[in-house]
């Protein structure tokens, strides 16, 4: 069992979910593929960074991320940074040779997103996009139904990611809410997840016919540099302005000859992180609602008359992933146990000499339909969705 040693850069919200899952991974999946060793991370400046380095477990700490990628010692980059930086890091660690996984979006643009591709595709990196959510036991699920054509043909996907934490206009205005840096608002950071749930369940997109709406155009400008989403709360004061959208919603053509929609939004009083999934096809359907994570809805055509009707599956020992989770259907995950199946993932990868999914070509497929949408919401019609040669 091989020690990988692990140079994160970020110490914010992505840095705990991503040192959490590399200390625990082993306790879930053991034997491992390989140990992670959290050997060094990088911060902003080097009080933040030696702080995140304790409070993560990390053996050093720097204020410098360029140093991550000249140390030979280091075998894995984790990104974990606003998104503006997503590219640079990526390209100086792909050059360097080190493995990769870069936290969602994979970059602001579809044109950042290719020269993060282009670095590594003639490579024998790993690299790795952090769609977390498809690793959710439940949604494993649905893919292994739809595979075993227990619906038949996918006719039509319904997704949803609602939030309400920025539905506060004096919440602060976070890097999320300048486009500089986040590249969009909810589009990038939320509706990009079901995005890939949609490629990932149904197939690729051709075209999409997109709404965008900012409804609170200025909020008050933020002290410090944390991303507090939405938990910090100001009076009166200066105020910035807010240039991403706050919802989109997007009607979707699949290759396939499907058809769909998404709807995203962080601005949904009461929703706090309602992921959603409706999948209908010619032999049945299938449902899921993260916040009901351990469970899928399923309804079968083939049911007789009398028994016809949604029922409900809840996840564990035999289903995906369930031999390394815990051992009663129910007990229960969490938004962490989908980050510890991700490092098993990366790193089971990385040890075997393979590769995994979702990876830096998924992550720029997905940014030409986000480059899509925000065009089509421009220009109010529908616009096709290029493919990318992989």
């Amino acid at each position: 069992m091989k020690n990988l040693n692990v140079g994160l850069i970020g110490g914010g919200f992505m840095g705990k979910a991503h040192s959490l899952a590399y200390a625990a991974m082993p306790m879930f999946f053991w034997p491992a593929p390989a140990l992670p060793v959290r050997a060094v991370i990088a911060e902003a400046t080097e009080e933040l960074a030696s702080e995140a380095a304790r409070r993560f477990g990390f053996e050093k700490s720097t204020s410098d991320w360029r140093s991550i990628i000249d140390d030979p010692t280091i075998d894995v980059v984790d990104i974990a940074t606003p998104n503006h930086l997503h590219a640079e890091i990526a390209i100086a660690a792909a050059q360097a040779g080190k493995h990769i996984i870069c936290e969602k979006p994979l970059a602001r643009t579809g044109e950042e997103s290719k020269a993060m591709y282009d670095a590594v595709k003639n490579t024998d990196i790993v690299h790795m996009v952090a769609f977390n959510y498809r690793r959710t036991p439940a949604v494993a699920l649905a893919k292994k139904y739809i595979e075993e054509g227990a619906i038949g043909r996918i006719t039509n996907f319904r997704g949803t990611y609602l939030q309400d934490w920025s539905a506060d206009p004096n919440s602060p205005l976070s890097w999320r809410f300048q486009k500089s840096i986040a590249g969009s608002g909810a589009l990038g950071d939320i509706a990009t997840h079901v995005i890939d749930m949609a490629r990932y369940l149904v197939g690729e997109f051709s075209q999409v016919n997109a709404l965008m709406s900012t409804w609170i155009p200025e909020r008050p400008l933020q002290s410090g540099g944390a991303d507090s989403l939405g938990k910090a709360r100001t009076g009166e004061g200066p105020k910035g302005a807010v240039d991403v959208d706050d919802e989109v919603m997007t009607m979707i053509r699949f290759a396939n000859g499907a058809v769909g929609s998404i709807e995203a939004t962080r601005n949904a009083h009461g929703r706090n992180n309602f992921i959603t999934f409706e999948i209908h096809g010619t032999e049945g359907s299938i449902v899921f609602n993260y916040e009901r994570r351990d469970e899928l809805q399923v309804s079968f055509a083939n049911d007789q008359a009398d028994r016809r009707g949604f029922r409900t599956v809840y996840t564990g020992p035999n289903h995906p992933y369930g031999e390394a989770l815990w051992p009663i259907p129910a007990l229960g995950i969490g938004y962490g146990e989908t980050k510890i199946i991700e490092a098993h993932d990366f790193f089971k990868a990385i040890a075997e000499g393979g590769s995994v999914s979702p990876n830096f070509a998924d992550g720029y497929q997905t940014a030409l339909i986000d480059d899509a949408i925000i065009e089509s919401a421009e220009k109010d019609s529908w616009v096709d969705v290029p493919l990318i040669d992989a």
